[in-house]
């Protein structure tokens, strides 16, 4: 700071001020140095940086508010690590999502599909409306109850949030509109392990797609409905749907066991389904003209376990990909006259519960296994097997084992090559951006949080959750359905 002229400075008193520093002094020849005397108001540049903003040093400081933090997040409760005690039950902080509704119904439906519609790609108004079909896990003396649930779910509003001072009345109005159900049902004889839905383009773009249902059995068999009038009636009041409309067109029984793996082709328009039983075998139906549905009767075998998840390949007709209980994946050849796996990879030590291709970058595939690990593999990194054995293991592009549970599901966003839905016996439905890397400043603080991935963006509480499916149509939205109901 500027000091004060000289000839308004008086000698130094013989007694010091409260605050003053005493001076030493100079012999009477000599020109004294200048002093302030509002000195004690102020403190050095070198005093003020020490103390920081609050008086305090910057280190002090910092350390108290690092040990704040830490009280407050032990507190964070992480499902599938956390327990709840006696009387706690877990809300969803709501400010974290754009859209959130809850689904209950008669019967547990764990397996489902999104049906696309007519309503448009890249939709984000709301209140949106949402097709699927699912079916039903009634068991035992009830499981004549079950059935192929045929769903439109609409009035699916946002959150509420603060509006702004300009925004619309009559725009609020039909954001927050109440959510309506509306479903129609064709009854089945056995508990659904797994449905699909395919559909078949007109030629007349006049016409609404053909849209084809598979539904695997407890029953051991496949079951396939034709539901676009039961579709195309909740937008047309009045259609009466006749018992010949929920008949199958196409009831397969070449398995000789149950089965879980299902898979229509997305490059065959007609209609070409890959289904796997827990004999280990896999066949392949096919919807020829006129509308009948031929399987080929020699399977596809190697599997040494049941096969637990199968499907094609986003673009290439003629190759898919089937995940087993004996730990492996491998890659096919429907074209091979042998029946034996062109690639086979030992990718975890536990049964393989699920695989997802990606459709941005398709030599990236991602399983998910019975150890709670999920992992992502670069297929361009597996080579040929000869004999069908299962070659060394490669290394993942990326492997985690934040869930403590088994892997249930396991989705690419459909645009979005780096986001990955994941679904776990802990009850989580999580979210991950695998384009995220380790900041090492971010990083240093975890709160006492151990464990927890970079990657991991989003964590959502779901009972049971067995399955989740991105919306092809409506960027960002994510269903899924457990023991709980769906969401």
């Amino acid at each position: 700071m500027a000091k004060r002229p000289a000839d308004d400075a008086a000698s130094v008193p013989s007694s010091l001020k409260k605050g003053e520093r005493p001076v030493k002094p100079e012999d009477d020849d000599e020109l004294g140095d200048f002093e302030d005397e509002f000195e004690d108001e102020f403190e050095s540049e070198d005093e003020i940086f020490e103390a920081g903003v609050d008086g305090r040093p910057d280190n002090e400081r910092e350390a108290e508010e690092s040990r704040d933090t830490m009280d407050v997040d032990r507190q964070t409760f992480i499902p599938g690590r956390s327990k709840l005690q006696t009387g706690e039950s877990l809300s969803p902080d709501t400010s974290t999502y754009d859209m959130l509704h809850t689904l209950s119904t008669t019967w547990p439906c764990l397996s489902f599909d999104i049906v696309r519609d007519g309503l448009g790609d890249n939709r984000r108004s709301y209140p949106a409306t949402l097709y699927a079909v699912a079916g039903t896990q009634a068991e035992g003396t009830k499981s004549r109850e079950n059935e192929l649930m045929i769903m439109k779910l609409s009035g699916l509003s946002r959150m509420d949030r603060d509006r702004d001072e300009g925004s619309d009345d009559d725009d609020d109005e039909d954001e927050n509109a109440e959510p309506i159900l509306e479903t129609k049902s064709i009854p089945l004889s056995s508990t659904t392990n797994r449905i699909r839905a395919h559909q078949c383009p007109q030629s007349d773009s006049s016409k609404i797609a053909t849209t084809f249902t598979a539904t695997m059995t407890e029953a051991a068999d496949v079951l396939i409905h034709d539901v676009t009038s039961h579709l195309s009636s909740f937008d047309n009041p009045g259609t009466i749907i006749v018992p010949q409309q929920s008949r199958p067109v196409g009831t397969l029984k070449m398995h000789r066991t149950e089965g879980y793996a299902i898979d229509w082709s997305p490059l065959i328009p007609q209609g070409k389904l890959l289904t796997g039983d827990n004999d280990g075998k896999i066949f392949i139906t096919t919807c020829e003209d006129g509308g009948r549905w031929t399987t080929d009767t020699r399977p596809f075998t190697g599997h040494q376990g049941s096969v637990e998840d199968i499907q094609w390949s986003p673009n290439e007709r003629n190759v898919f990909a089937s995940a087993s209980s004996d730990g492996t994946v491998k890659v096919w050849d429907a074209r091979s006259k042998s029946r034996k796996a062109a690639v086979s990879v030992t990718v975890s030590s536990t049964d393989v519960n699920v695989l997802s291709w990606s459709h941005q970058t398709t030599h990236l595939l991602a399983t998910g296994s019975d150890d709670g690990q999920w992992a992502v593999w670069d297929l361009r990194q597996w080579k040929p097997s000869p004999n069908a054995v299962s070659d060394p293991t490669p290394k993942p592009v990326a492997s985690f084992n934040f869930n403590k549970e088994q892997i249930t599901s396991v989705e690419w966003h459909p645009t979005d090559d780096s986001i990955v839905a994941v679904a776990a016996g802990d009850n989580t439905l999580t979210l991950w951006d695998l384009a995220v890397e380790l900041d090492d400043e971010e990083s240093r603080e975890t709160a006492g949080v151990q464990d927890v991935p970079p990657q991991l963006l989003f964590v959502h509480y779901m009972e049971m959750v067995k399955e989740c499916h991105w919306h092809p149509q409506i960027p960002g939205c994510i269903m899924g359905t457990g023991g709980g109901g769906f969401g």
